[in-house]
């Protein structure tokens, strides 16, 4: 278990002076897709799921600073960092939601697509109805269909590793093309 109440916290105000004077390296630990369609524009994209084994990435000589959307999962990656020798890791409190609530700019994009588990969500509903209504109308082994994707589902609660995001995440929309130098810690 990560104990997360060894973190400390920075406000808006506090990053915004650190990131003009260039004085830390802002680790986004979002989904790409969230991350496309806003970010601070000097962040560095390391999803929190990945944030173990691209610890590499990340410079070691400046102040590192996490930030998430609302501050939950900057506070975990910011214990998962100190964890693996991190020290004076700081989390963005409130996440980009507080940043903009205190004015400060994001960049942003025309570019908008769903959350990801929300399709996930939307995939796995449509392969559970398809087999649900294939399994009354065609065929009844059709309803193996919708156990194969329950099985997953709790396969996914119970591990925490869900194969549909996976797959998912990897499609064209919810990835976008990394700018080199668009990053604090480059």
């Amino acid at each position: 278990m990560i104990n997360t109440e060894t973190t400390s916290n920075i406000s808006a105000a506090e990053l915004q002076s650190l990131l003009a004077a260039g004085q830390c390296c802002l680790i986004d630990v979002r989904e790409p897709v969230e991350h496309v369609e806003e970010h601070l524009p000097r962040a560095l994209l390391i999803p929190a799921g990945e944030l173990e084994k691209r610890c590499s990435e990340i410079d070691r000589t400046k102040p590192v600073v996490v930030m998430c959307r609302g501050g939950a999962r900057g506070a975990k990656a910011a214990a998962v960092l100190q964890a693996r020798g991190f020290t004076g890791v700081r989390n963005l409190e409130g996440g980009i939601m507080a940043w903009k609530a205190a004015g400060q700019a994001v960049s942003t994009s025309a570019r908008k697509a769903l959350p990801l588990m929300r399709q996930v969500q939307i995939v796995i509903g449509a392969c559970v109805l398809a087999g649900a209504l294939l399994a009354v109308t065609v065929d009844p082994r059709w309803v193996w269909l919708c156990a194969f994707f329950g099985a997953g589902l709790i396969f996914a609660g119970t591990t925490g590793s869900c194969g549909m995001a996976m797959l998912i995440e990897k499609l064209s929309w919810n990835n976008a093309p990394c700018k080199t130098g668009d990053s604090c810690c480059s």
